[in-house]
């Protein structure tokens, strides 16, 4: 918990359980949905409201410390994976999500063919398919 403690401080965002909670909970089921955090939140410190986890998401997103991912007809996942330029797995069938590293290995890792004036910083991939355990369900 100090570890997220000290997060929140260095991003300059008052110290509160329900956020180092909140932290917590992503940290543990990356990928989850704002739903399975105010789960997972709720077993740890009591009562929450759901808007209160839905505003924490949204602040510490903000700042830096989760990433928001919105995949297509799907309702938005967090991690605490930022910094690097990773991209995402998801399965059609079950909705798995999974990391996988960018192949080039740097930012962006992929080019624009006109970039249109824009300096792109950041590519987001997300790769669709059949998950192993799905497959083997067929």
């Amino acid at each position: 918990m100090s570890l997220f403690v000290e997060q929140l401080r260095e991003h300059g965002v008052h110290v509160t359980a329900q956020r180092v909670a909140i932290l917590d909970a992503v940290s543990h089921c990356p990928h989850s949905t704002a739903d399975k955090v105010v789960e997972a939140v709720r077993a740890e410190i009591g009562t929450i409201s759901k808007q209160a986890v839905y505003d924490g998401l949204a602040l510490l997103t903000n700042k830096g410390l989760i990433r928001r991912i919105q995949p297509s007809k799907s309702p938005a996942l967090f991690e605490t994976r930022v910094g690097d330029n990773h991209h995402h797995l998801i399965c059609r069938n079950c909705g798995k999500t999974v990391d996988v590293d960018c192949a080039v290995d740097h930012v962006p890792c992929l080019t624009a063919s006109d970039p249109a004036g824009f300096i792109i910083d950041e590519a987001e991939v997300l790769y669709w398919g059949t998950c192993p355990d799905c497959q083997e369900n067929k």
